[in-house]
């Protein structure tokens, strides 16, 4: 009879190498229930950031023994000029994608289109207009940045070892944030991939600070609701 070596199995395992092992599982997990629940759990958008953002919590209380200061976000660390930096950028990437990537994808993607039936209630609409402003502050700014360029950044870099840690971590966690918005098309894939690019990259470039890319996130969302809103985008 074959003999099964039993240093293959995680309680023969050193306790750290355990503890990396157990941590990167439920990382991969957490990951996971991250990207499902918004799409598949029927659940509205007023219902299920809270719901995500309270499991991201107890799983930062009493797996990870950390906070949220660890996802990259404090109110302690909020700056003015993250909002103004924000916006400035919003308005260099909204004029990226409108004259330099439009242009060019829809010659490799002809027949692809950006589906934005979702939005389709705010066209003229001024009630609905402002109600999708704040969800974009609170739901794209607020809990997509948290989440993302937060909890998913952070853990893929626990999970990494080595010089290209961040390079991966930063990777993957925007590859997940593109097809995060798959429900709109292949074009907003590929959009939400870069863009998610550029809040990251400002979050790392002001030391790690979320509220760059909060304030990013949500003022480019600000500018394609109001180019819907005015009818520029269907």
């Amino acid at each position: 009879m074959r003999m099964v070596d039993p240093s293959i199995h995680t309680d023969h395992l050193p306790p750290i190498k355990a503890a990396r092992l157990r941590q990167g599982f439920v990382s991969i997990f957490a990951i996971a229930f991250c990207f499902v629940i918004p799409h598949y759990a029927q659940l509205t958008i007023f219902i299920y950031p809270i719901v995500v953002l309270v499991i991201t919590w107890l799983l930062l209380k009493y797996f990870y023994k950390e906070n949220f200061t660890n996802l990259l976000f404090s109110f302690k660390r909020f700056e003015f000029k993250a909002a103004w930096i924000g916006i400035a950028a919003a308005i260099l990437l909204s004029c990226f994608f409108q004259f330099v990537w439009g242009p060019f994808i829809d010659k490799i993607l002809p027949s692809g289109k950006i589906d934005y039936s979702d939005f389709s209630g705010i066209r003229g609409n001024i009630s609905n207009y402002i109600i999708t402003l704040l969800l974009a502050l609170v739901v794209g700014g607020f809990y997509e940045e948290i989440i993302f360029h937060g909890f998913i950044f952070t853990r893929f870099e626990k999970m990494f070892r080595g010089k290209n840690k961040l390079a991966l971590s930063l990777v993957l966690s925007n590859i997940i944030f593109g097809l995060y918005h798959c429900q709109m098309g292949i074009k907003e894939v590929l959009l939400a991939m870069i863009a998610g690019f550029a809040y990251h990259i400002l979050i790392l470039k002001f030391n790690r600070n979320l509220w760059y890319g909060l304030f990013f996130h949500a003022c480019f969302d600000f500018i394609g609701i109001t180019l819907i809103f005015l009818g520029y985008l269907s």
